[in-house]
């Protein structure tokens, strides 16, 4: 009898194990939008960045710990350290400590090779050796560079997310950085309280749209799990501009959607979190030598 009943058990555990679903493979996609109000993000018509808020977590008060500029900004999201650690506090890049800090690709890059790693930018600092960067190292698979102080950078910004788009299709990346510009320059051109402000925000969702639709109609994407991040750098002043000390332009957003996402509001969010975030729904064991001043927020709690 009781070897009936050992049998019966290795049974209905292999059953089980046969009939369990496969693992599904983790992905990253983070996209930075430069230069966007959560309070003006609100009161344009978003449906894009909006289903991922609803399918998500969602933080629209974020107060950054950076300088809001964009060197800072972008090296804290990329990094997962503030300023003091990766030591750029303007946009001037040069004096930056990324040997010692890395952007998040590179960090993937050193702990496993075999992960595919890929950026897209049109601010130069972010991809060149521009005023002292690359912020994003020539050490993962495919970095695209466009310049957007030549091209405008609404145009820029199209002929990035198209390239994005084509190389999310059609290829298989684990992680992804992709930037969008242009909301940051019709700020500062027309003001944070502007109908041209409130239209490059609508671009950018529009944009964000077409890349969720580049993921979502991949052949392979029934056996994905997609965390999808969305950040800012900094806000805007009424007027345009930014550098400050204000509200305005030190309340950030963070967004994490995705299967592996709570639908709740991670309460202590910040712009560091994104790196750390990312690397542990790829799997990676976060190091403590790494020194990473962000935490897990939005992902579910594995068990």
């Amino acid at each position: 009898m009781r070897r009936f009943i050992f049998l019966s058990c290795i049974g209905t555990c292999l059953l089980a194990a046969a009939c369990a679903e496969p693992a599904l493979e983790k992905k990253v996609l983070v996209i930075g939008l430069d230069g966007v109000r959560p309070d003006v993000l609100a009161e344009v018509s978003t449906p894009n960045i909006d289903a991922l808020i609803a399918g998500g977590a969602f933080n629209g008060r974020v107060e950054t710990k950076a300088q809001t500029v964009s060197g800072p900004g972008w090296s804290s999201i990329l990094t997962g350290v503030w300023p003091e650690k990766h030591r750029v506090t303007s946009n001037d890049f040069s004096g930056n400590d990324y040997a010692n800090y890395p952007d998040f690709l590179t960090r993937l890059e050193q702990t496993d090779a075999a992960f595919t790693t890929f950026a897209v930018v049109d601010w130069l600092p972010l991809g060149s050796e521009t005023s002292g960067g690359p912020l994003i190292s020539d050490e993962i698979d495919a970095k695209l560079t466009f310049d957007g102080d030549e091209l405008g950078y609404a145009a820029a910004d199209s002929q990035s997310v198209a390239a994005a788009i084509r190389f999310l299709s059609n290829q298989g990346p684990d992680a992804a950085f992709v930037y969008i510009g242009y909301p940051d320059i019709a700020s500062h051109e027309h003001g944070g309280r502007s109908p041209e402000y409130n239209a490059s925000i609508a671009l950018a969702d529009a944009q964000v749209g077409q890349l969720l639709q580049a993921v979502r109609t991949r052949l392979t994407f029934a056996q994905e799990d997609w965390l999808i991040l969305v950040v800012t750098d900094h806000g805007h002043k009424d007027e345009g501009g930014h550098g400050g000390l204000t509200p305005e332009e030190k309340t950030v957003f963070y967004l994490a959607s995705g299967p592996s996402t709570v639908r709740a509001t991670p309460a202590d969010a910040n712009l560091v979190d994104v790196t750390v975030t990312a690397l542990a729904h790829l799997g990676v064991e976060i190091d403590a030598s790494w020194g990473l001043d962000g935490k897990v927020s939005g992902l579910r709690t594995r068990r």
